[in-house]
């Protein structure tokens, strides 16, 4: 439904924060500034760790294009504020964000469903792990386990561990990015990412890092040697199966706009697991959304357009 640019009016571009998460933000809203210029949309950058967030009414902005990764951004802190100032924005509501970016309660809900997630289980902020409980959890849900906090992206806090000492450690780390923590099987199949767009899913991508696992320089070094693979090589009724499971994961949390779901394949199941929920995906160079848009000929200015027409419902 894109438009021309005078139906936008003034469009801030809210990136940075003070997030863990704050260069990856700050990398994606200028990307993400610098397509909406390019097409001619009065577009400014705002940093919420720079100026308050009041400044956007006061400076006479009609809307808001969310690039702001992390807490606050993510979390239905920004969205929750722009909707009690009446200001559009992109992307899901208040309650949509916040459960999305709660790992834990996402997969409660997946669950319910009967969608197929990874098997683990949530450390609270009051629990510790001590060396029998680390044994106990090795032994249900190892061999090998990923540790990572309940509330954080870019795989920021995570850790694999296949010994008790391990677990014990990496917990308290996580812990230092969020209250709490989950403890998950480690699978060793290939993951796989669908970006959504309005109401349908673009191409389903493969990731292969040459890391372990798909850790934060994987994700954005350019020089990573991460793989991506558009098609990703399932076939078409299996894309599609696929497709349908992100669509209705990202449905039952109640997001919209755009976002992305993310799957880790079991190769001794044989089947795809959710992992997690994204309702502010990078918008970087070396981003998934941006690669899957690619594969059907939407540009990156095209694509941000599209999302900002998500502000405009």
């Amino acid at each position: 439904m894109t438009l021309t640019p005078e139906i936008y009016g003034k469009v801030a571009v809210v990136m940075g924060g003070d997030s863990s998460e704050r260069e990856v933000s700050l990398h994606s809203g200028e990307a993400i500034l610098n397509a909406l210029v390019n097409v001619g949309i009065d577009a400014h950058a705002f940093d919420p760790s720079e100026q308050p967030l009041t400044d956007l009414r006061d400076q006479e902005f009609d809307r808001v294009f969310i690039a702001l990764h992390g807490a606050m951004g993510e979390d239905g802190v920004l969205q929750g504020t722009l909707s009690m100032m009446k200001m559009p924005f992109t992307g899901s509501n208040m309650l949509a964000s916040a459960i999305g970016m709660d790992k834990v309660r996402s997969k409660l809900i997946w669950k319910a469903l009967g969608l197929d997630v990874i098997p683990g289980t949530a450390i609270e902020a009051d629990e510790t792990v001590d060396e029998e409980r680390a044994e106990y959890l090795l032994e249900k849900y190892g061999p090998r386990l990923m540790v990572k906090p309940a509330s954080e992206g870019s795989s920021i806090g995570m850790a694999i561990c296949d010994n008790i000492e391990a677990i014990v450690i990496a917990v308290e780390v996580a812990k230092e990015y969020s209250e709490r923590v989950i403890i998950e099987t480690l699978m060793t199949g290939p993951e796989y990412t669908v970006a959504i767009l309005g109401n349908r899913c673009l191409p389903a991508i493969r990731i292969e890092p040459e890391h372990e696992f798909y850790d934060y320089s994987a994700k954005y070094e350019a020089d990573s040697g991460t793989h991506y693979y558009c098609p990703c090589g399932l076939s078409i009724e299996d894309e599609d199966e696929l497709q349908v499971t992100a669509l209705k994961a990202f449905m039952a949390v109640g997001c919209s706009g755009w976002g992305r779901v993310d799957f880790m394949f079991d190769e001794n199941s044989q089947r795809m697991h959710l992992m997690e929920l994204n309702t502010v995906p990078g918008m970087t160079e070396t981003s998934l959304v941006p690669k899957a848009a690619d594969a059907e000929d939407i540009s990156f200015e095209e694509l941000c357009l599209s999302i900002l027409d998500t502000s405009l419902e």
